[in-house]
């Protein structure tokens, strides 16, 4: 079993910043994918970024160039940093990571429990 912590969520103003990290404990092998997603009340939730394990990045392109991923894969911990904030990345921010596992246990998904993220204006 693998458990993702995430941490870093608070309340900023318009413009601010804010860095989340989280931190993947217990069975934490073989991870493969790692991503932050968000969902804003009244909305499904969407991927902001994810990265691969030899770096590879994508993000949503409401995003792009004021948040950065990055992880430690000797830490087992992926980084999302958020700047120039707007109220509308108000949202609860869910770490992801997917673990490949041997023989049926396949392929697992792992969720953090999410942190608040709250950009006022």
């Amino acid at each position: 079993q693998v458990q993702l912590v995430e941490s870093g969520g608070g309340l900023v103003q318009a413009g601010g910043s804010l860095r989340l990290s989280c931190a993947a404990s217990g069975r934490a092998f073989s991870i493969d994918a790692m991503a932050w997603y968000r969902q804003a009340p009244g909305k499904q939730r969407e991927l902001v970024a994810s990265i691969t394990t030899s770096g590879n990045t994508n993000y949503m392109s409401s995003v792009k160039g004021r948040f950065t991923i990055s992880r430690d894969n000797a830490k087992n911990t992926v980084y999302l940093q958020m700047n120039s904030l707007k109220p509308e990345d108000t949202a609860v921010y869910y770490c992801y990571c997917n673990q490949e596992r041997s023989g049926r246990l396949g392929v697992l998904n792992y969720w953090g429990q999410g942190t608040q993220v709250t950009v006022s204006s």
